[in-house]
């Protein structure tokens, strides 16, 4: 088994595989051990390559875990951007060819700069370093592509303790410390002492985060809620048609007047597919009907408005009707689904480049929270859920979280589980209930361990009937946020580039 840290064919198709891996760890498999074998042969195939040659085998590692667990783009390519199969495939094979470079340069740093076969423990603690680092790249660079993270595979493992600690990135980094200091136990026996350091570092995060599972940091700030959260199921070829903008609304209005009362009335992501300023008296009605109710009415709705400029743009936004107020405009779009790069270019060269909705604005990064029935409330529109530093910074200031979504651009592949997965563990790590309503699924309710405790069937018309719980006070994640495991991070950088003159002394 040499050739796997030898340069060649035959280490390049094992890393493929190896990152090809590393859906099967997330929803909807949840094989989660298979994430340290992962990582264990990503990091074993690194020990001998020259930087080029680690270049190399980074990229096919990243290749082997786009190209299995985003298949979902071809989904939205071909299905509802009428791109044919050869060029939706080709497309979809492009992406992970791009993306696959976020492992190609750490990759390459890590043979050029950081890598240190002669210290095994400071090795694996800057592998771990390096992997984490690349996670919160990737998911910044370009405004990020925060999918597919190592430690999303630990939501229903022994380590899902530690996100309310570190968040999401603190269960990546012991993950991949976890990996490099199983492939380096033979080599650390050499020295007692850092056997034993070795062996507490890589029992200890495991026996903290079974420790801590279920461990309750957050109380409850006021009594449960009960929400109705309607799913509409409407088809993504119909939602944008003008014709069919009268029966979706009427949809919608009589899924809620028939609905039993609750204090929350959630609709999913653009549930009303039309400027709010031209639906104001359709939104009229539906919040007199909710003050009627004492209930507050959160809807999905287009959002047109002046920005700082004078001019007038247009944002994906959220609104309050009823017993609360607040509108939000969406921070993070959507590449291609909701602003087009480079759209001088690529706008009429094929209809995927054209989609409606491709247009939209960032909004403002001070927006308050909505307020409904007397609290404060995060919400995440679609994307904006899954990313972890983003998602914090809301929920610290919230006693409940909101996710609205139209997941109906993934058909029936694993993305609407893999997206459900993910704010699953926005949950667990605030602390706080999430009520994520969608179009055509998963709708769900979420409690603060990120456990499910009640959704309906995807595609088909439903509504969510359940209750959730405001909670206060902060985890220590959204209390610190990122910023401890990113001092760490630089320590153990530091660590490995001094660790050739430190090599006697371990």
């Amino acid at each position: 088994m040499r050739w796997i840290t030898r340069p060649g064919w035959p280490g390049n198709l094992l890393a493929l595989a190896a990152g090809a891996l590393t859906p099967l760890t997330l929803a909807p498999f949840d094989l989660w051990p298979l994430a340290l074998l992962s990582l264990a042969l990503f990091y074993l195939g690194l020990r001998q390559l020259s930087p080029k040659q680690a270049l190399w085998r980074g990229w096919c590692y990243g290749f082997g875990l786009f190209t299995a667990g985003t298949s979902w783009i071809y989904v939205s390519i071909h299905d509802y951007g009428a791109a044919s199969a050869p060029l939706a495939a080709f497309l979809t094979i492009g992406f992970s060819a791009a993306v696959a470079f976020f492992f190609a340069l750490p990759s390459w740093l890590w043979a050029r700069w950081l890598r240190r076969n002669e210290a095994p423990l400071a090795d694996a603690l800057a592998f771990a370093a390096l992997w984490l680092a690349q996670e919160a790249f990737r998911g910044w660079f370009l405004t990020g592509f925060p999918w597919l993270y190592a430690g999303y595979s630990q939501l229903a493992g022994p380590l899902a303790g530690l996100a309310p600690v570190g968040g999401m990135w603190l269960i990546s980094f012991v993950l991949a410390l976890s990996a490099a200091l199983l492939v380096n136990l033979a080599r650390l026996r050499v020295r007692r002492l850092f056997l034993g350091l070795g062996l507490v570092l890589l029992v200890g995060p495991w026996f903290a985060g079974l420790a801590l599972k279920g461990h309750a940091w957050t109380v409850p700030a006021g009594a449960p809620l009960s929400v109705a959260a309607i799913q509409g199921n409407v088809a993504q070829q119909l939602k944008w048609d003008p014709k069919q903008l009268e029966a979706q609304l009427a949809l919608y209005r009589d899924m809620s007047l028939t609905a039993r009362p609750t204090d929350l009335i959630v609709w999913p992501e653009t549930a009303v597919p039309v400027l709010k300023e031209f639906a104001e008296g359709y939104l009229g009605v539906m919040g007199r009907f909710a003050n009627d109710r004492q209930a507050a009415l959160i809807t999905g709705v287009p959002i047109r408005q002046l920005n700082p400029q004078g001019e007038k743009r247009y944002y994906n936004g959220i609104t309050v009707l009823g017993q609360g107020q607040g509108s939000y405009l969406k921070q993070k779009l959507v590449p291609f689904g909701e602003y087009v790069p480079l759209q001088e270019v690529l706008r009429g060269l094929i209809a995927f480049f054209d989609l409606p909705m491709s247009d939209f604005a960032r909004g403002p990064t001070d927006q308050p929270l909505l307020q409904a029935k007397g609290y404060a409330i995060a919400p995440y529109i679609c994307y904006e859920v899954v990313y972890p530093e983003f998602a914090a910074g809301l929920a610290a200031q919230s006693q409940l979280l909101l996710t609205v979504s139209n997941d109906t651009w993934f058909g029936t592949s694993i993305g609407p589980l893999q997206h459900l997965q993910m704010a699953q563990m926005r949950a667990l790590e605030a602390g706080r209930w999430m009520i994520r309503a969608t179009n055509n699924g998963v709708t769900a309710l979420i409690d603060p361990f990120g456990r499910i405790t009640t959704q309906i069937p995807q595609f088909q018309p439903g509504v969510l009937y359940g209750e959730v719980v405001p909670m206060q006070q902060l985890t220590p994640y959204l209390y610190w946020r990122g910023w401890p495991l990113a001092i760490l991070c630089a320590l153990l950088f530091a660590w490995a580039l001094l660790a050739s003159r430190m090599a006697k002394t371990l």
